[in-house]
């Protein structure tokens, strides 16, 4: 494939922007695969299935160990002082407004799942509970909790992890928008090697088959959707190829539009007709009832929210096989689509703050969804109990019908369910256009500009996978091997909140960093003597020499003006482990006074090495004459300071432990070691 590419850009000037070290294997990996799972659906769930069984069965915990380690990494950063730096340039501003923005969230997170799940996760655990024995009330209770649970902080923290960090390092030091760049601080250039590579054909193969997956079930709904409504006479395959083909063009022609023209506004729109249908329902249905138990879940789902975080039902055995089957089942179906989502929001989130960011994608979504399974959620349960006398019930392992036969007990039913099915439309429209939009990202790290006929290239492979998956039963097989992925990935994101909080460190660090203490003394008259220092790099030799011919000599000033007051002190040499002299000023009722300066080694980093229009710098380590104190506070460069300044140094913080000592608060503090 490398040399058909390299023949078509010769002979037809044919142009790409692709990364053939990402772009060629993720296809080969794509290709193989769908093969396999295609040809050999059977054979290729088996496998997948017996091999997600044993993680889930012994991994478990560690699921819920990294997904908690997100939730409480996040809303760390969120509260400190990080919270404030922008993702980009302090003076960015935000490409999107809030609403915009926040519509784009759903679009891409989980708009179509919201249309799947909202009657149908809080009926399934309506009519199969977590724990047995309960009666109908608190069935119905922590049915809601488990639906709040899935969907709400937990799932957002996970998209944000990778959301946050690619945008960080993409918009505030100008690295690729790709999952490699998270690992700077740790592998800094080495990021655009092999392991970067490694890193990025991870994330490409998880988003299509993803996203592959999604759009070949999802299919089976909207087809659902159509025969109730009489559109279509029945669920053949062939009907569903016309659904995808149609949902996949406009998919192509809004991605090749550009993110701003079609993604948002289709976003928009969306959230809008789904704002209006989640109102009808809460109007038309039990109101009542739908807030007070809005009300009751979110408290319920707060108070219980640190026991959900952390349990992994060790103690109920009768209760580890649904664990399996839905939350350890969810925490792996967000992280394998991690990659995918984390990217889209870092795309469009540029200019925000990290605190904005964060609780953003963590509150406003996780909330929207508490209203919208309540209101779904909570008015099946009433329908079923009061209405439906059990019958929707019965569905509750038919999720693909289950949402029409919710409306078929509501008024203006077809309306419902053509509403319904245009939503559900234009949210599969949207993830298809932004998970294209992502992975041309992704195969071209993140190129600007690049030929439209990638983006067609990749919808038409989308469609091409799914619909062969769709028809030889593979599409399951493809699931099951996407939550096998999610465990390794998982564990590339703890690395991801490992390396952004180093460089957050970092960023701070040098936001705030000072002067040189020296250069708060420094004045016109020595200028050129202070930039021959700047630009020289010090060896031990020269700090030996600094030592002995600036600073004992101001020393020696201060001994003997001291000792003409009647104070008794000395100057005391070390040469181990690092050169070093100290002036000593003896107490009995409190510590002595030292202030020292030794000769403290620093490595240079091989970006100022290579740099050209710097000094030459002979090693990677230099030393710098760092004072340091008798109650162990560690000190400050004073390589700049002249011998009376080192003297105006000294009393500064000689006349400090005075002060200090002659206030009884601080007799613990000075009091001798």
């Amino acid at each position: 494939m490398n040399k058909l590419l390299h023949f078509l850009e010769q002979k037809y000037n044919f142009k790409t922007d692709f990364t053939r070290s990402v772009a060629l294997p993720s296809l080969t990996i794509i290709i193989a695969i769908s093969i396999f799972c295609g040809f050999f659906p059977t054979e290729a769930e088996e496998f997948f299935n017996q091999v997600k069984a044993v993680i889930f069965k012994n991994l478990g915990w560690l699921y819920v160990l990294i997904v908690t380690v997100f939730v409480l990494f996040l809303i760390g950063v969120a509260v400190s002082k990080f919270g404030k730096i922008k993702l980009g340039a302090d003076d960015t501003k935000p490409e999107y407004s809030f609403f915009s923005w926040v519509a784009m969230l759903f679009a891409a997170g989980m708009g179509i799942g919201l249309m799947y799940f909202g009657v149908a996760e809080t009926m399934a655990h309506y009519a199969n509970p977590a724990i047995s024995n309960l009666d109908e009330s608190l069935r119905a209770k922590e049915a809601q909790l488990y639906t709040f649970f899935h969907w709400g902080f937990h799932a957002w923290s996970i998209y944000g992890v990778v959301g946050l960090s690619m945008a960080y390092f993409a918009y505030r030091h100008n690295l690729p928008l790709a999952i490699r760049s998270g690992f700077y601080p740790m592998l800094k250039d080495k990021i655009h090697g092999r392991f970067g590579n490694i890193v990025d054909v991870f994330a490409l193969c998880s988003t299509f088959f993803g996203i592959a997956t999604t759009l070949g079930f999802g299919v089976l709904q909207l087809s659902a959707g159509l025969q109730s409504l009489g559109v279509i006479p029945n669920t053949n395959f062939k009907y569903q190829v016309g659904i995808v083909v149609i949902v996949m063009v406009i998919a192509i022609i809004s991605a090749t539009s550009g993110l701003g023209k079609g993604v948002k506004k289709l976003s928009e729109i969306n959230i809008i007709m789904a704002t209006l249908l989640m109102l009808f329902v809460l109007i038309a249905g039990p109101t009542i009832y739908i807030l007070s138990t809005l009300t009751e879940g979110i408290g319920h789902y707060v108070s219980n929210f640190m026991s959900l975080t952390f349990n992994t039902y060790a103690f109920e055995k009768d209760s580890q096989e649904w664990f399996s089957n839905w939350t350890i089942l969810y925490w792996a179906w967000w992280i394998s689509w991690a990659p995918y989502v984390g990217l889209f929001i870092a795309k469009i989130s540029k200019g925000r703050t990290i605190r904005e960011f964060i609780l953003a994608v963590l509150f406003i979504p996780a909330l929207f969804n508490f209203v919208w399974m309540t209101i779904f959620g909570s008015s099946a349960i009433w329908i079923d109990e009061f209405v439906a006398h059990g019958a929707l019930s019965e569905f509750a392992n038919n999720s693909d019908t289950l949402l029409f036969n919710f409306f078929s007990y509501f008024p203006l039913t077809s309306l419902l369910n053509v509403l319904s099915i245009a939503i559900i439309c234009v949210f599969f429209i949207t993830s298809a256009d932004s998970g294209i939009f992502i992975m041309n990202g992704i195969s071209s790290k993140g190129a600007a500009n690049s030929p439209k006929w990638q983006n067609a290239f990749w919808g038409g492979l989308l469609t091409i996978v799914s619909l062969s998956l769709l028809s030889s039963g593979g599409l399951a097989s493809l699931q099951t091997m996407t939550l096998v992925t999610a465990l390794p990935f998982g564990i590339i994101m703890l690395l991801l909140c490992v390396n952004l909080w180093k460089a957050l460190m970092a960023d701070n660090e040098y936001s705030t960093s000072k002067y040189s203490h020296g250069s708060l003394n420094w004045n016109d008259y020595h200028w050129k003597v202070r930039l021959e220092k700047i630009l020289t790099y010090s060896q031990k030799k020269d700090i030996k020499k600094f030592l002995n011919e600036t600073v004992r000599v101001s020393f020696e000033e201060l001994v003997k003006e001291l000792e003409k007051n009647k104070i008794e002190a000395g100057i005391l040499y070390n040469t181990t482990p690092n050169n070093s002299i100290e002036l000593v000023i003896k107490h009995d009722q409190l510590r002595n006074f030292i202030y020292g300066v030794m000769a403290q080694p620093q490595t240079i980093s091989e970006t100022l090495i290579n740099e050209q229009n710097t000094p030459n710098i002979d090693s990677d380590t230099v030393f710098l004459p760092i004072s340091y104190f008798g109650d162990h506070r560690m000190g400050y460069d004073i390589q700049y300071l002249s011998k009376d300044e080192i003297i105006s140094d000294v009393l500064r913080e000689y006349e400090r432990f005075l002060t200090l000592g002659s206030d009884g608060m601080h007799d613990l503090l000075m009091k001798p070691n």
